[in-house]
């Protein structure tokens, strides 16, 4: 009698290890996958401020008439759109312009510097991440904001031009998607009749 001692496999080994160490990579990566499709997306509602009053020796004016009308009509668009956020710079006429829509949701205007346009984003996106912000700002700044979000560059909004509306999705850093429209009575440079 020999004592035999069965030959041990190698290989069989070698490839279980493998086989697991394959297995567990596999599942990091569609954990990772998964992760980033189930993060959650920021709506960003971004306006200029309604028309305001000409006056050259004003330079805080409040809103006209048709600036009255055109913050109304806010209230209309987007009094039931799920806002969580509203703000506005420290001006009169952005205040006013979201003030209607402010009170019908019972939220506060959080003002912020309408030089701040990098502070806004980081706040945006450290506070309100999977929420939908409104803002009203200033025809340089609103461009602004949009391109910082991850949208396109816009140009400076035309002075005279106040009907242009901005929805930003922000899918994840530095991604985002943007629908340009118009809203309420257009603006005279907006009149394609003319």
């Amino acid at each position: 009698m020999t004592d035999e001692v069965p030959e041990r496999r190698p290989g069989l080994k070698t490839a279980l290890v493998f086989l697991m160490l394959f297995a567990v990579l596999g599942a990091v990566v569609v954990f990772a996958v998964l992760s980033t499709f189930s993060r959650s997306v920021t709506t960003v509602i971004l306006i200029r401020h309604a028309e305001k009053i000409i006056d050259p020796n004003n330079a805080d004016p409040d809103l006209s008439p048709a600036g009255q009308a055109r913050a109304q009509e806010l209230v209309r668009m987007f009094g039931d759109a799920g806002i969580n956020a509203i703000y506005a710079t420290q001006y009169k006429r952005t205040q006013q312009t979201v003030k209607p829509l402010a009170d019908k949701l019972g939220l506060p205007v959080v003002q912020i510097n309408s030089k701040s346009t990098a502070e806004l984003v980081s706040q945006i996106r450290s506070q309100h991440g999977g929420q939908v912000v409104f803002i009203a700002g200033h025809n340089s700044t609103v461009p602004e904001i949009v391109s910082a979000l991850g949208g396109p560059q816009y140009p400076v909004i035309p002075e005279s031009e106040y009907d242009n509306l901005y929805i930003v999705t922000v899918y994840r850093l530095g991604k985002a998607k943007v629908v340009r429209m118009k809203y309420g009575a257009l603006s005279p440079e907006s009149d394609s009749s003319k």
